[in-house]
C-alpha cells in the first residue's frame, strides 16, 4: 500500500482503496467486524516576533486508526507508518488487544441500515496558495500594525500565519465508505503592553475555511493592541455579587459546559450535574440551542459522524426546555437510548440570540463584569460547581470604568443557565459553537 501524496479531494480515492485493504485485511486474520480511519495532513505555519522570524512549520501528517471486534471484545491501535506490512502488524495488534479485553454487551458497529447513504457537498475545499514568504509578509505586517497602534505596545509575544489542509475517510465492515477534503487557515497576535510598573498582554484571531473571509492581518493586529492596552490599569474589585456579562469570545466555553454535560460518555458514568434531566426546563423559555453539521462551509460541518451515522440538522434545547442528549452509538446502547448521530461531538452549535449588541448589554446590566479572559479549570462536572479565574471590565451605569484583574467568578451552572438574561448580536463565529456575549442575573465575584 502505497503513502498519498496529496491531501485534497483528489487524494480520497486512493484513501478509499486504503481503506478497503484494511477491512480486508481485519476479514482475513478473524475480525468479526472493523471501523478504519485514514487521513492524510499538511499545512504550514510561519511565526514571527519582535520584528523576527521566529520558525518556518511545515507540517505533513499521515497514518490510520483501526478498531477491530472480536465479538464482543474491542481493540484499538494506530499508526503513522503506511505500507503492507504497517497494516498487517497494526491489525494484529489491535486483534490481539481485542483479545485480552472484556466483552462489553454494547460494543460494535452501529446497525448497518443507519449508515449514511447520501454525502452531499458541504463546500469545505479552499486552499490557500500562500508561500512561506507571503506568510512570513502578512504575519509581519500584522505585528507591525499593532506596534503602530499605541506607543505603549512594548513588545510581541507572537504573530502567526497558519494554513492547514486535510482529507479523511472512514469505512467499516458494513461497505460504508465516506470521505471528505478540508482547509483551516488562522491568523493570530500576541502583543504585550506596559505603563509605569505594570505589563499587560492580550491577544485576537481569526479563523476560517477561506483565506479570503479572514480579517486583514493589519486590523488583526490593531485590534489585538487596542485590547492590550486597554488592559492597562487593571485591579481586582471587592467581593460582590453582581450581574456578569461573557464576552461573546469566552461564552462559548460557557455553553461548550452543556454540551459536555449532555454527552453520553459523562452520563453513563454517572459524572455530570445533568443526569435524568431531559425535558427539563434549563433556561428560559426564549433560549434554543441546535446544531447544524450540514451547513455549507462550517468548520464542523460533516455528513456523517464517527460511526458512519448520517448528521442531521436537530435541537439539544428548544424553548427553554433539553430536548436531546448528545450520543453516539455507544453511548447511546449504554442509556438505553438511539444515537443521535454525534460520535465525534456536536457540530456548528447555533445559540438563539436577541438583537442587542454587546453595549446594548453593558447597559442592561448597569453595573457588574464584562469577562473577556478566563483562566483555570474549575469546573466540577458532577455537581455543576463552577469557579474559574477571570479578566475583564468593571462596569458601572452601563459604561466600563476600568480593567478588571486577579478576581474569581463562581456559580453553579443550573443556576447560571437558569438565570440567563439575553445573548447578543455579536455572534462570534470563529469556533464550532456560534453565540453572542451572555449576559448573567448575578455571580459571585471573588476579589480584593
Amino acid at each position: 500500500m502505497n503513502g498519498i501524496e496529496q491531501s485534497g479531494p483528489d487524494a480520497i480515492p486512493g484513501l478509499q482503496a486504503q481503506v478497503e485493504q484494511i477491512l480486508a485485511e481485519a476479514r482475513r486474520q478473524g475480525a468479526s467486524a472493523c471501523e478504519v480511519a485514514v487521513s492524510v495532513q499538511d499545512g504550514l505555519t510561519a511565526s514571527v516576533r519582535q520584528r523576527e522570524v521566529e520558525s518556518i512549520e511545515f507540517i505533513r501528517d499521515q497514518g490510520f486508526s483501526i478498531t477491530v471486534y472480536s465479538g464482543q471484545r474491542k481493540g484499538s491501535a494506530s499508526t503513522t507508518v503506511m505500507g503492507d506490512a504497517a497494516v498487517r502488524e497494526t491489525v494484529a495488534a489491535a486483534l490481539a488487544i481485542a483479545r485480552h479485553t472484556s466483552e462489553d454487551d454494547c460494543a460494535g458497529l452501529a446497525d448497518a441500515s443507519l449508515m449514511a447513504t447520501e454525502l452531499p457537498e458541504l463546500d469545505l475545499w479552499h486552499p490557500w496558495d500562500v508561500s512561506p514568504e507571503q506568510a512570513i509578509e502578512l504575519a509581519l505586517e500584522c505585528e507591525a500594525a499593532a506596534f503602530a497602534a499605541d506607543q505603549r505596545i512594548t513588545n510581541a509575544d507572537g504573530t502567526s500565519v497558519d494554513t492547514s489542509r486535510g482529507c479523511t475517510v472512514y469505512g467499516n465492515s458494513h461497505g460504508f465508505i465516506g470521505g471528505y477534503a478540508g482547509t483551516s487557515h488562522s491568523i493570530s497576535c500576541v502583543m504585550i503592553a506596559g505603563e509605569g510598573e505594570q505589563m499587560q498582554r492580550d491577544y485576537w484571531y481569526d479563523h476560517a475555511r477561506r483565506a479570503d473571509l479572514l480579517a486583514s492581518a493589519q486590523s488583526i493586529g490593531q485590534h489585538a493592541a487596542l485590547r492590550t492596552v486597554s488592559r492597562l490599569g487593571a485591579r481586582p474589585v471587592p467581593t460582590c455579587n453582581v450581574p456578569v456579562l461573557f464576552a461573546a469570545e469566552v461564552a462559548g466555553g460557557l455553553l461548550g459546559h452543556l454540551l459536555g454535560a449532555i454527552s453520553g460518555g459523562n452520563l453513563y458514568r454517572k459524572s455530570s450535574f445533568l443526569l435524568d434531566a431531559l425535558g427539563e426546563q434549563l433556561f428560559p423559555d426564549w433560549f434554543t440551542l441546535d446544531e447544524r453539521p450540514l451547513l455549507p462551509g462550517g468548520l464542523a460541518s460533516s455528513a456523517f459522524d464517527g460511526d458512519g451515522l448520517a448528521t442531521r440538522n436537530q435541537p439539544f434545547v428548544k424553548d427553554g426546555q433539553l430536548v436531546s442528549y448528545l450520543l453516539s452509538t455507544y453511548s447511546g446502547r449504554k442509556l438505553g437510548l438511539p444515537s443521535t448521530a454525534n460520535a465525534g461531538g456536536a457540530r456548528n452549535v447555533f445559540v438563539s440570540h436577541g438583537q442587542q449588541d454587546q453595549a446594548a448589554l453593558l447597559k442592561q446590566m448597569g453595573t457588574g463584569l464584562l469577562v473577556t479572559e478566563l483562566m483555570g479549570q474549575g469546573l466540577n462536572m458532577v455537581t455543576g460547581d463552577y469557579s474559574r479565574g477571570a479578566g475583564g471590565y468593571w462596569v458601572e451605569n452601563g459604561e466600563i470604568r476600568f480593567p478588571v484583574q486577579e478576581v474569581t467568578i463562581a456559580g453553579n451552572l443550573r443556576d447560571m443557565y437558569r438565570n440567563l438574561v439575553a445573548i447578543g448580536s455579536d455572534l462570534d463565529t470563529r469556533g464550532s459553537i456560534r453565540t453572542g456575549s451572555v449576559l448573567l442575573e448575578q455571580m459571585k465575584v471573588a476579589g480584593s
